[in-house]
């Protein structure tokens, strides 16, 4: 599967980046379906059922996804609180924002020691809400070369992801992704614009019932 990592990467950087028209909601299906398509190839049924983007154990359907997104929307505020992490609502979808100032140290993709518990906090949470999927985004500022950013958002993506996997989530729920400085959410012509935008970004979504 790591091979592929890359390929997700890119592809789902170009969806981003030359659909910039598209809606949230259409980006996040687009970028489902290029995952799920490249982390299938070159395997087996068994085996490409298991990667396709939203597998999860069990799924939600009608006003149920509401009510157990509020849900855990509320154990997530409880459990963050004071952390410096970030918690927004929007639609069904839930975002936990980490700035990188407080995950990481500068310029590196090693998560800071003493963000693990907080990590963890995450990890049960989604632990005990398994109807769900989510995207790890990585994010940087615009300092520095744009290649060098997208590795460098790519490599902290992988990090978060890796710990919430070894904290007990299911690798099938998530997909690491990193959009380097393609999408700011503040000025970089500010410090603190561009400590904004360096920030590793949850986006956890209802695992829909077909």
């Amino acid at each position: 599967m790591k091979k592929w990592i890359p390929l997700v990467v890119a592809a789902a950087v170009a969806v981003a980046g030359c659909q910039s028209q598209m809606s949230n909601t259409q980006k996040g299906a687009a970028i489902g379906a290029v995952a799920g398509a490249l982390l299938g190839k070159g395997t087996g049924d068994h085996d490409k059922s298991r990667y396709v983007w939203g597998a999860a154990v069990g799924a939600l359907a009608g006003s149920a996804i509401g009510a157990y997104m509020d849900r855990q929307e509320q154990q997530f505020r409880e459990e963050l609180q004071g952390s410096g992490v970030e918690v927004i609502r929007d639609g069904d979808t839930i975002r936990l924002q980490l700035p990188s100032n407080i995950t990481f140290a500068s310029d590196s993709a090693v998560i800071a020691s003493n963000f693990n518990p907080v990590l963890n906090d995450v990890a049960r949470v989604l632990n005990k809400y398994e109807k769900t999927t989510m995207v790890v985004e990585g994010h940087t500022d615009s300092t520095g070369s744009e290649e060098y950013n997208q590795r460098l958002s790519e490599r902290r993506a992988l990090a978060v992801s890796n710990h919430l996997n070894s904290n007990g989530v299911d690798s099938r729920r998530i997909t690491a992704l990193g959009f380097g400085e393609s999408q700011p959410v503040a000025s970089n012509d500010t410090e603190s614009g561009r400590q904004m935008n360096r920030r590793v970004e949850l986006r956890i979504v209802p695992n829909r019932a077909q």
